[in-house]
């Protein structure tokens, strides 16, 4: 299993974009998201952005060569409650538990820093099938889809678990 940290390099920027751009999912503007969110973090720090990473590196553990990433925060004004923003795997490293894995380790981030529920937003299109029958495996519940959200024919399904 690969090796696991928390804290962001200036290679993450670009390692969050292939991540993100591997899997297929993602339109060009949203990738950009997931890299600014790092960006954001190394500006800011923790405190200032609310952005918690788990980033899985390579056999070797070089920072950079991450091939899997969670980022995760506390939902403002929530004392409990925190958002998965982003959980992404390697197109090439997916199916083998990393995934999994990644989504354990920032629960247990969570659980550490007095969190007691975890959202995960996620389309609602054919294509995310298996992304929401992960989170469904995983042991999170729909809560709602709230149709046309993203676009027309695109609906946000809205996920939950308790820790």
């Amino acid at each position: 299993m690969p090796a696991f940290r928390t804290e962001p390099t200036r290679d993450d920027i670009a390692a969050v974009r292939r991540i993100v751009t591997s899997t297929g999912f993602f339109r060009p503007d949203e990738i950009d998201i997931a890299a600014e969110l790092v960006e954001e973090r190394l500006g800011q720090g923790l405190e200032a952005s609310g952005y918690h990473f788990v980033f899985a590196d390579g056999e070797e553990g070089e920072a950079g060569a991450s091939i899997g990433y969670a980022c995760f925060g506390p939902i403002p004004c929530s004392l409990t409650s925190w958002d998965l923003y982003w959980i992404a795997v390697d197109a090439a490293a997916q199916r083998g538990g990393l995934g999994r894995a990644l989504l354990e380790a920032a629960e247990a981030s969570v659980r550490a820093q007095g969190g007691k529920a975890l959202y995960i937003e996620t389309s609602a299109k054919p294509q995310y099938d298996a992304t929401r029958f992960f989170y469904e495996a995983c042991g999170y519940a729909l809560e709602h889809v709230f149709q046309d959200f993203y676009a027309p024919g695109d609906g946000k399904a809205v996920y939950s678990k308790r820790l």
